[in-house]
């Protein structure tokens, strides 16, 4: 079957994340592509957990309303999600825990009979999915055992019991004739897209829903050369990249939007001294606190303005785990290029999903910054043609190194004359000239490029921006870079239109009005600001709406 997808829900602590991610692989296993959202509160236990695992023929960024399979490991799932099963799809619950019409498996039975931990129940229900859906069993023992580093024996015996118990195959999902791609994150491409460029240390105070970075760097820090750090809080975080960049090492530092208010005052200090430093601002709602584990874009304008004084920078929006690898190594580059802060813009959804991975890794490489020559005196703040000056690091040979938060002449050394003050801003304002986006693919289209109504949309609202226009005709624009903003690119991707809908995760249409700002047109927009992604078909529904 060319698409399938599942519901697997229970309680926070019942291990649903991880059959969701048990489940995603063994669907990659017969070469499905792979959408995978976990939604979960802020709680340790109690609550609602659900995930959300979709499987399709071609690659895909969002989920359906409608599922064919809903899992239940309490009654609430069954309560809270019934109406998402399509007519002739199939519930499957823990009869131990409760009844009701359905295929009824006692998965607390199976896993107290092979002398397991009662969160076990989540690896008995994988194994009997996988029998429903007609898997064979050595994929099942085979995904069970890559991803159970510790148990592994008793999983595959708990995997395998629920297997047996399902007794019959209710469908059938055949391995397609396609070849197979790994599963990824968008925070593990963000990661390994800035590793790949180089990065040295990263630096975090952990903040959902940017905390699995520093997570994954940890584990792999060897593997990768690079070095991880947990300071006390965001603002140290911050200065200890500086402080990092200034002494030569290649530094990202990552947290959400309540961290980030911290950090703003370095940013100028990036700005200032010409450090360059990588900040991934992954999104969540807000204000305040907000919703700590849902997923907003409504964080755009706070990067774009965050510091003070006239800062160049760069801002990307990645919309999938490639783009993510892609332009997350472009950042660390053009932000040693430049010498200039750059920001990776994401967001719940693309951060925590799970995604199909169809990139090579050979897009993206280490480019080398401006180094000095090593003749005559060392100007930290050359004045040159591009406003970019040569590098040099401490205990470099006949170098002073200079850093410093307030004006300067080329030397380093403070200064308050005016015609000094007018002439170090220009020379760090040029950069923006030399940094021409427009050659950078900036700007995607996607769907029918003649269509004359365009979706235009940013970060993770791509996935399913691109299906719906794929169904209606559509076109779809997604601009990856937002600062500086890729006009030119823009204008031509909107050539002929007469109809632009912005579509965004926010309640007041950020990415809608910086358009209007640099004179882009929208007509309509599509706004969502519960926490929740769009699905295909909801978004669907909105946009039929607003073209009657």
């Amino acid at each position: 079957m060319p698409e399938c997808s599942f519901i697997l829900g229970g309680k926070a602590g019942d291990g649903i994340r991880q059959a969701g991610n048990f489940l995603a692989h063994l669907l990659a296993e017969l070469n499905y592509r792979i959408y995978f959202w976990d939604d979960y509160p802020s709680l340790i236990r109690g609550g609602h957990n659900f995930s959300i695992v979709r499987a399709s023929d071609s690659l895909i960024g969002a989920y359906r309303d409608k599922v064919d399979v809903l899992v239940a490991l309490n009654e609430e799932t069954v309560h809270k999600h019934r109406e998402k099963l399509k007519p002739d799809g199939l519930l499957i619950y823990d009869s131990d825990v409760f009844e009701i019409e359905g295929i009824g498996i006692g998965f607390g039975s199976i896993v107290k009979r092979q002398g397991g931990k009662p969160v076990m129940r989540n690896v008995a229900a994988v194994g009997s999915i996988a029998r429903i859906a007609g898997i064979d069993w050595k994929i099942v023992e085979r995904v069970i055992s890559k991803a159970t580093p510790r148990d592994t024996e008793l999983n595959i015996k708990i995997a395998r019991a629920g297997y047996e118990e399902a007794k019959a195959s209710y469908f059938e999902l055949e391995r397609l004739e396609q070849g197979p791609l790994p599963l990824v994150q968008g925070n593990e491409a963000i990661a390994l897209g800035a590793a790949k460029a180089g990065l040295k240390l990263y630096i975090a105070y952990p903040m959902t829903p940017a905390s699995s970075i520093l997570h994954f760097l940890a584990r792999y820090e060897d593997e990768l050369g690079l070095v991880t750090y947990h300071p006390e809080n965001e603002i140290a975080a911050v200065i200890t990249a500086i402080g990092g960049a200034y002494a030569g090492a290649r530094t990202m530092v990552g947290t959400s939007g309540g961290g980030f208010a911290l950090m703003t005052e370095g940013v100028s200090l990036c700005a200032q001294s010409e450090t360059p430093v990588v900040f991934v601002v992954s999104q969540r709602p807000g204000p305040s606190t907000g919703v700590p584990t849902y997923t907003m874009q409504a964080d755009l304008h706070f990067v774009l303005n965050s510091g003070q004084g006239d800062i160049v920078r760069l801002v990307v929006a990645p919309g999938d785990p490639d783009e993510a690898f892609i332009w997350t190594g472009k950042a660390m580059n053009l932000a040693w290029k430049y010498q200039i802060p750059a920001f990776v813009l994401t967001d719940k959804n693309l951060s925590e999903s799970t995604y199909s991975f169809e990139s090579k890794g050979d897009e993206v490489g280490r480019e080398e910054a401006c180094l000095w020559d090593g003749e005559g005196d060392y100007k930290r703040y050359l004045f040159t043609r591009d406003g970019v000056s040569p590098l040099a690091f401490p205990g470099t040979e006949g170098a002073v190194v200079k850093a410093t938060s307030y004006e300067h002449d080329e030397f380093g050394i403070t200064t308050e004359e005016a015609g000094a003050i007018a002439s170090m801003q220009a020379k760090r304002l040029k950069k923006r000239d030399y940094l021409n986006v427009n050659k950078l693919e900036a700007v995607k289209i996607y769907g029918s490029s003649r269509a004359e109504t365009a979706l235009v949309c940013w970060g993770s609202t791509r996935g399913a921006c691109v299906e719906v226009g794929s169904e209606l005709g559509l076109r779809v624009v997604q601009p990856i870079v937002l600062e500086p903003f890729p006009e030119e690119a823009m204008t031509t991707a909107l050539d002929g239109c007469t109809g632009v809908i912005a579509v965004e995760a926010n309640a007041t249409g950020a990415l809608a009005r910086l358009l209007r700002g640099y004179g882009v047109g929208v007509d309509e927009m599509i706004l969502k600001y519960d926490g929740r992604p769009f699905s295909v078909d909801g978004l669907k529904r909105e946009v039929t709406k607003v073209m009657a």
